[in-house]
């Protein structure tokens, strides 16, 4: 898959002039970490500084479609599909426990198996605590972070999660069932990517038509069902979270959809409790801000990237990122 899908791009760069184009083409791997085949996408010089880009629910690496190659001039840039999610498989023999922890766990794999060893992390929605995991165990890695609607507080929880935290305090087949009819639907999909835009039809429909698709593949809805249980875990893991900002303090950018149901604006505002030197942006967009928004995020994270000291070296080799 790899081989070809370079090749392909290669065809088109000389077909349309590669002479006349700077923006750097993505290519799709597969690669074995803890016993699943992950699928990413990626982009940049192997010896480039390395971002890394989490995505949430119920989407995947596909969100990152429009900012990767808007990076990739400056940085290695590297979208894995979390287990469960877009075209990352695990083999049923795995028995793969759907839990935040597990997703930390097989995403740590991941880099060790791309030997990456520094990086930059994007986290946004459930890659947040799986990115926020990961920083924890390795703090020495992580050269800074940006947080687009990745929440670590309990004040950036909004409204939105009422029959979650229902369901978390009463595990029932029947408050299952609720969240299984009411957010895992086409129309629950589609709301979470237009709720909070200005004009919803600018949204690009493949987007969350992708997404619906893929929830529908027979057993993933009872996987995002576990999800939705196991995310009390990560609210239980928000005084670590915050401990590891006050220990290590690393540089962040928090640039938040503002009109975001699920993530609230005081999630974002809350990390200067922690990093005081914290830089929070606010765009007037909902959850999914890189569908409305992309120019304005990759522009603030080169920006706050480069004054953070990740750019790329003279004499830095691939091995040390």
């Amino acid at each position: 898959m790899s081989d070809a899908t370079s090749r392909t791009a290669t065809k088109r760069a000389t077909a349309l002039g590669a002479g006349e184009f700077s923006l750097p083409l993505s290519s799709v791997h597969k690669v074995e970490a803890d016993g699943v085949q992950v699928f990413y996408r990626t982009a940049g010089e192997a010896n480039a500084p390395v971002v890394l880009l989490l995505h949430g629910f119920p989407t995947s690496s596909f969100m990152f479609r429009e900012l990767i190659p808007r990076l990739a001039n400056d940085y290695r840039v590297i979208a894995p599909d979390l287990p469960g999610f877009g075209f990352t498989e695990v083999p049923p023999e795995r028995k793969y426990p759907y839990s935040f922890d597990r997703l930390a766990l097989t995403i740590d794999a991941f880099t060790r198996a791309l030997k990456i060893d520094h990086y930059a992390i994007y986290v946004f929605d459930y890659g947040a605590p799986t990115g926020f995991r990961l920083a924890m165990a390795h703090p020495e890695r992580v050269t800074a972070i940006v947080s687009q609607n990745g929440n670590a507080y309990e004040e950036g929880l909004g409204e939105a999660w009422g029959p979650i935290r229902k369901y978390w305090a009463s595990p029932t087949a029947e408050n299952r069932d609720i969240l299984r009819q009411s957010i895992l639907t086409a129309g629950g999909t589609r709301w979470q990517y237009t709720d909070g835009v200005a004009n919803p039809e600018i949204v690009p429909p493949e987007s969350y038509t992708l997404d619906t698709a893929l929830l529908e593949r027979p057993a993933n809805k009872e996987i995002q069902l576990d999800l939705f249980l196991d995310y009390a875990s990560n609210v239980k893991l928000y005084p670590k979270f915050q401990e590891y900002f006050r220990k290590s303090k690393p540089p962040l950018l928090a640039i938040w959809g503002k009109n975001d149901p699920f993530f609230v604006p005081a999630g974002a505002e809350a990390f200067r409790k922690d990093l005081p030197g914290a830089q929070i942006q606010f765009l007037d967009t909902g959850h999914f801000a890189l569908e409305t928004h992309v120019v304005e995020i990759a522009s603030a994270m080169k920006d706050f990237l480069e004054t953070n000291g990740v750019r790329r070296q003279s004499g830095e080799s691939s091995a040390s990122r």
